[in-house]
């Protein structure tokens, strides 16, 4: 959406009543608005009530209360799943023909966190590309988190998918890891079996570490600027020495070097090694 038109006074609430929504939000969901930026959020708020057939936010939320199937929807809606296979295939090339070889040379079992993974498009991405690899036995650890129950749970089943988002995915690689039913695509079972999927809120619970590889794509574009750098900073402090931070193309991270991370390339920051300097990112 244009900045235009996020400041449409159409879908603006006032402070009190976003204020209202924001405590209800939380108490329900565990999700904090705060993090959010409010015309982006407040614009689904308002299309949602009207979908659901409620005159107001009080009656809403009563009913949510007495409803957990109808608010494990609401959540589902407030958290945006969108991705598919491969998403930037430039950035993906580089990823397999350049960081996943160099991480390789430092280390033959490497561990991989993919946050805020939605339906596990980017997870099985990363199996994918480790597997075609050929030249290691595979013990690598991909973990996937994400805050959305129901996401995960079609993760975990690994599909289906439609044809759009394997859109990426070369004719030779849906033969050998997808199966598919009635014009929908299954990540085969052997795959699933290799990703470990939890669900994790990313701005508040805790994070592991010494992660070789973290991807965190085009999740931070909806937060606000404080939770945007609070995030960084944890994902920075979840990656070893030597370790990759990959980010959304439209994405950057700001001041990288007050949180020991240097940029190689677009969308990808390298963990400083300590008495390493930075390197130039390249062109």
């Amino acid at each position: 959406m244009t900045d235009k038109q996020d400041a449409c006074p159409t879908f603006i609430m006032d402070d009190l009543e976003y204020n209202y929504i924001k405590h209800q939000v939380l108490s329900l969901t565990g999700i904090d608005l705060n993090c959010y930026k409010a015309p982006q959020m407040q614009r689904r708020l308002k299309a949602y009530l009207p979908r659901v057939g409620f005159a107001n936010w009080p009656k809403f939320f009563r009913f949510l209360r007495d409803t957990p199937a109808e608010l494990g929807k609401f959540r589902d809606y407030l958290t945006i799943n969108v991705s598919y296979f491969f998403r930037d295939a430039e950035k993906y090339k580089y990823l397999q023909n350049s960081i996943l070889p160099d991480l390789l040379r430092r280390r033959s079992a490497l561990r991989i966190w993919s946050a805020g993974c939605s339906h596990g498009q980017e997870a099985y991405s990363l199996f994918i590309l480790l597997n075609e690899a050929k030249n290691f036995e595979y013990q690598h650890q991909i973990l996937a988190t994400d805050i959305d129950a129901s996401a995960l749970e079609w993760a975990r089943a690994g599909g289906p998918y439609t044809l759009d988002e394997i859109s990426n995915v070369s004719p030779d690689l849906r033969l050998r890891y997808f199966t598919v039913s009635q014009n929908k695509y299954w990540i085969n079972e052997p795959v699933r079996q290799k990703v470990s999927f939890r669900q994790h809120n990313i701005l508040a619970d805790p994070i592991a570490s010494k992660f070789d590889l973290v991807i965190c794509r085009n999740v931070v574009i909806y937060f606000e600027t404080e939770a945007k750098e609070s995030l960084y900073k944890r994902l920075a402090d979840a990656i070893r020495p030597g370790g990759i931070l990959f980010v959304g193309g439209t994405e950057i991270v700001p001041r990288p070097m007050d949180i020991e991370l240097e940029m190689i390339n677009v969308s990808f920051y390298r963990r400083q090694e300590p008495g390493q300097p930075a390197k130039t990112a390249r062109k």
